[in-house]
C-alpha cells in the first residue's frame, strides 16, 4: 500500500495547531498537539525540533518534526514512529504557545515595540521547519476600551526580544490559545509550564475557569497557585469552586489562613465549607457535596427534566434528583427519596417525581466510612447516593467521581496507568471484602470530629 506524503510549501500559524489531531500514515489516531518547540540560532530564525503531543493517558510525548511527513487542513501525519517516553523541557528548548507568545518584542527600525500573539512556521528547501514570521500587534494609540493596536506581520529579522527585568509575560495569548480545552486538559497544561509561568497564567484566568482548573489538581499545586493570589481574589475563586472542593483546598491551608479566606468568603458559600469541614474527610460527610438537586414531590418529570438541563451541572450530580419536604437547600426538610434520570425518561412529563422514588435506595449517614459509600456504590450500581442526618434531613450527595477522588492515590493525574493487572484485581476483592486500606488514614483532619 502506498502512501502519498504532502509537503506544505505554505507557513502554518502555530496557534491553530495547538489541539491539532495526530495520525500515524494508516489514518489511525495518536494524540493531539499541545506546543510547538523550537530552538534559538545566532543569525538566523529560531529552528523547530518537534511537537509536543498528548497521546492517550494523559502523557506528553516528543515528537521529532523529521518525524512528520505533512501538517495541513487540521491534521498532523507522522511516519507512526513515537517514542513513548514523557517529555521532559530540555536547556535552550522554548515552546512557542507556552513560553513565546504574549512576549513583548521591540522593532529594529526603532519604530516602536509590539506583543506576539502567533507565530508562523515554514518548510524549508532540506525539509527543516522554521519560524518564517510573527503576527504582532502594537499598542493601541487611543483610549477607549473598544479600540485595539494595529496588528502586523514580522521577520524574526525585524524585531528583538524586549527584556525588561521583573516585567512578566503577557499571559492573555495563551489563555486564548487554550480557550476550549476542558479544565482537565487545561490543569494539565499548567502544570507542564515553568512554575513562576504558571501563577502568572493562573492568575488571569476568570474566577470561575480558575476555579475549573483548581478542582483538576493535584492539593499541592493548588495550594500553590492559591497562595500566589491575593486574599481578596483566592476567596472570590473559592466561591466559585464546589463546596466539598473549596473545603479540601482550605484544609490544606494553616489554619489562620484558612478562616481569612472563609471571613472574604460570601456568608451562604462559606457556610457551606464550613459544614463540610467539620467532618472526616473519610466519612461521607467528608465527601459529599451539599448543591445536589432537590425539588418537592409535587414537581413534574418536566420540571425535574429542565432542572438537570443546565450546562454548569455536574454529569454524576445531573443523574438523579432528590425530592423533601420543605425547605428545599441543605439541610432540608426530611427525604423521601430519589428520582433516577433514566426512569424520568419514561414516564409523561405531567407524572409527579413523588410517585416514581426509588423504593430501594436507603441514604447513608453523614459518619458513613468513605469504604461503605464506595460498596453501595458499586454494588448497585449507582453514580450518587444521599446523605441524611439524624433527623433524616438531607444534607448532601456523595457522588461516584467524590469517592474516586478520594481512593485514588494522591499522584493519579500525572499516573501513566502501567499498574500491574494483579494489583488491580487484588485491590477489587479487598473492595469487596472491606479490608482494602484506604488512603484517608493518611490525609489530613480537616476538623473537630
Amino acid at each position: 500500500m502506498a502512501y502519498i506524503y504532502i509537503v506544505s510549501a505554505t507557513r502554518v500559524f502555530v496557534a491553530r495547531l495547538a489541539g491539532c489531531t495526530v495520525f500515524d500514515p494508516a489514518g489511525d489516531r495518536v494524540g493531539k498537539v499541545r506546543d510547538v518547540l523550537v530552538v534559538y540560532r545566532k543569525n538566523d530564525p529560531p529552528s523547530v525540533v518537534g511537537l509536543i503531543v498528548e497521546i492517550p493517558g494523559k502523557r506528553r510525548v516528543f515528537v521529532s518534526i523529521n518525524r512528520v511527513t505533512s501538517i495541513g487542513s487540521g491534521q498532523i501525519i507522522t511516519t507512526g514512529l513515537i517514542n513513548v517516553r514523557r517529555y521532559e523541557q530540555r536547556g535552550g528548548e522554548v515552546r512557542v504557545i507556552a513560553e513565546l507568545l504574549g512576549r513583548k518584542v521591540l522593532f529594529t527600525d526603532g519604530s516602536g515595540d509590539a506583543t506576539i500573539e502567533d507565530v508562523a512556521i515554514k518548510e524549508g528547501t532540506e525539509a527543516d521547519w522554521a519560524i518564517s514570521q510573527l503576527f504582532v500587534r502594537r499598542p493601541k494609540t487611543s483610549a477607549s476600551p473598544f479600540v485595539k493596536g494595529v496588528t502586523t506581520f514580522a521577520t524574526w529579522a525585524e524585531v528583538r526580544e524586549k527584556a525588561t527585568e521583573g516585567q512578566a509575560q503577557s499571559a492573555e495569548h495563551l489563555i486564548a490559545t487554550y480557550s476550549d480545552l476542558k479544565p482537565a486538559d487545561l490543569a494539565n497544561t499548567l502544570l507542564d509550564l515553568p512554575r513562576e509561568r504558571m501563577f502568572e497564567v493562573a492568575g488571569e484566568l476568570p474566577d470561575d475557569r480558575l476555579a475549573d482548573v483548581l478542582e483538576e489538581m493535584p492539593e499541592t499545586d493548588q495550594v500553590g497557585i492559591l497562595t500566589s493570589l491575593g486574599d481578596a481574589r483566592a476567596a472570590d475563586v473559592l466561591d466559585q469552586m464546589q463546596p466539598d472542593d473549596a473545603a479540601d483546598l482550605i484544609a490544606q491551608l494553616p489554619e489562620e489562613r484558612g478562616e481569612q479566606l472563609l471571613d472574604l468568603m460570601e456568608p451562604e458559600e462559606a457556610e457551606d465549607v464550613r459544614f463540610l469541614l467539620s467532618y472526616a474527610p473519610d466519612t461521607a460527610g467528608g465527601l459529599m457535596t451539599t448543591e445536589p438537586i432537590i425539588v418537592s414531590a409535587d414537581a413534574t418529570v418536566a420540571e425535574g427534566l429542565a432542572r438537570i438541563r443546565r450546562h454548569d451541572l455536574a454529569p454524576a450530580l445531573g443523574a438523579a434528583i432528590c425530592v423533601t419536604l420543605p425547605p428545599y437547600e441543605a439541610p432540608t426538610g426530611r427525604f423521601l427519596g430519589m428520582v433516577h434520570f433514566q426512569r424520568m425518561l419514561r414516564y409523561p412529563p405531567h407524572e409527579r417525581l413523588g410517585t416514581l422514588l426509588d423504593a430501594g435506595l436507603d441514604p447513608v449517614t453523614a459518619d458513613t466510612s468513605a469504604a461503605e459509600v464506595s460498596r453501595i456504590l458499586a454494588s448497585y450500581d449507582l453514580v450518587s447516593v444521599p446523605v441524611v442526618d439524624e433527623n433524616y434531613r438531607l444534607v448532601g450527595v456523595v457522588t461516584i467521581d467524590d469517592v474516586l477522588d478520594y481512593l485514588l492515590p494522591d499522584d493519579w493525574r500525572s499516573h501513566d496507568g502501567n499498574d500491574d493487572v494483579r494489583r488491580r484485581a487484588a485491590a477489587r476483592s479487598e473492595l469487596r471484602t472491606g479490608s482494602i486500606p484506604l488512603p484517608g488514614a493518611q490525609r489530613t483532619t480537616r476538623g473537630p470530629q
